[in-house]
């Protein structure tokens, strides 16, 4: 089987052949050795931005002038601006250089839905190479087999992936395409395939675990949450196109919410102890915390967080437009009189995205991740209503932002290459979808907004 039967080409995408070749290759190892293997997919995600940035300013008509092109310029404008002022207000804390891929890595997904083509085809291929390599990297990275070993005995592991919070948001995130997706993969027409069933509810199970001895408070929050927003927008979907008729979606409804049940108590009592003392530890931490006496925070995990973001507002407050420079989380940290010196030495960031941009780059900085994330979610709605996305795209989309949100509050993995290479293949392949939505039907996302804009 050639390459060319499995990937979907589309004319409309327009660029020379041997670019295209390269792209959709570089795209290719960059999802399927991302997380596994790095000295190949970091090359890899270096090639695919650079070539798919180039063709859409170069052969992407009516792409190159889409929102999100328009974002990057003002990304990119914005950390110009907060360096310079930094250089006139504070030359000692402040970098050689303005260090622009800061806020420009979250933009690789532009290569990323350009090199997909708008096809549905093309980006389920591309999640699904992600999710294999990284389940793959779960069982080889760290001490492989012998790290789940002992997350089963109740040992905190984090899978040789960064740190004990990145293994289990990537888990997390694959959780909620296979949840979403089960149904197009385990079934062909209106049948089922009873071996395609199992081995999407097997690697549930494996994600269920590694989540579970992953022990990340904030990710079984941020799947909770998930999983509730995706549930009542595919009940309230699938009732309001079922014209009335509900009748038929008992059986499949019990049947789907009675299993995850099973499969959540079976979890929930085989990691009892696990779970409880995780969710206890610091209980009395929290209680302080909804008290308002944050003076008397231990530094515990949840403690530090809530420091370093009060320290993160002080600095905030005092340039809040433009922020510090790229080194603002670092300037935070060490430069806070009143944060412990071990705190200092052990952390150079602020477990917080949001804070993490706005000490960095001001309010300014803030609106430009904001604008980004109404224009996908505009555009997301806009291209499922339109009949361009498919309706388990456009939930995963929907879901995926839920989790997103939560889990870059409590740890900034948009900052750090995991959470980067999660943000723009998901984002990547909505983008896509966006896209053809608007080639084919001519509109675009904020139309009132593009003729204010246009001369």
């Amino acid at each position: 089987m050639r390459f060319s039967d499995i990937w979907e080409d589309n004319p409309a995408w327009k660029s020379p052949a041997v670019l295209s070749w390269l792209g959709v290759w570089a795209l290719v190892l960059y999802a399927g050795f991302g997380i596994l293997m790095p000295s190949v997919g970091s090359p890899a995600e270096t090639l695919c931005a650079l070539l798919g940035l180039g063709v859409v300013l170069g052969y992407g008509n009516g792409f190159r002038s889409s929102g999100p092109m328009w974002l990057l310029l003002a990304a990119l404008l914005v950390q110009t601006l907060s360096w310079g002022l930094g250089v006139w207000h504070h030359p000692e804390w402040v970098g050689d250089n303005p260090k622009l891929d800061r806020l420009a890595k979250v933009f690789i997904f532009i290569a990323v839905a350009w090199w997909l083509g708008g096809s549905t085809r093309n980006t389920l291929l591309v999640w699904s190479l992600a999710l294999l390599g990284y389940l793959m990297a779960s069982f080889t990275h760290g001490n492989g087999l012998q790290e789940w070993s002992a997350g089963l005995q109740g040992q905190r592991v984090g899978f040789g992936i960064r740190n004990l919070q990145h293994g289990s948001m990537l888990f997390g995130v694959a959780l909620l395409g296979l949840v979403v997706f089960t149904t197009r993969f385990g079934r062909v027409g209106r049948h089922w395939v009873p071996w395609r069933l199992a081995i999407s509810l097997v690697l549930i199970c494996v994600c269920l675990v590694g989540i579970a001895i992953g022990q990340t408070r904030a990710v079984w929050l941020a799947l909770i949450l998930a999983l509730l927003a995706a549930g009542v927008l595919w009940l309230g979907w699938t009732l309001t196109y079922s014209r009335g008729n509900a009748a038929h979606l008992v059986r499949p409804v019990v049947l789907a919410v009675g299993g995850l049940l099973v499969v959540f108590i079976a979890l929930a009592a085989a990691f009892q102890g696990t779970l409880t003392e995780r969710l206890s530890h610091e209980s009395s931490v929290v209680a302080e915390v909804a008290q308002g006496e944050f003076d008397s925070v231990p530094y515990t995990s949840i403690g530090i967080r809530i420091h370093s973001w009060r320290a993160a507002l002080e600095w905030i407050a005092e340039r809040p437009l433009v922020g510090w420079g790229s080194e603002g989380r670092g300037l935070v940290m060490d430069h806070t009189p009143w944060l412990p010196a071990d705190v200092k030495e052990r952390f150079g960031h602020l477990h917080n995205y949001l804070l993490e941009v706005w000490v960095a780059y001001g309010l300014l900085g803030v609106l430009v991740i904001a604008a980004l994330a109404a224009w996908i979610g505009r555009g997301t709605w806009l291209a499922w209503r339109g009949g361009v996305m498919p309706n388990d795209v456009a939930l995963f989309g929907a879901a995926f932002f839920v989790y997103w949100m939560v889990v870059n509050q409590f740890e900034s993995y948009n900052s750090f290459g995991t959470g980067v290479y999660v943000h723009n293949l998901v984002v990547g392949g909505l983008v896509t979808h966006i896209w053809r939505w608007r080639r084919e039907t001519g509109q675009r996302v904020f139309p009132s907004l593009a003729r204010k804009v246009t001369p």
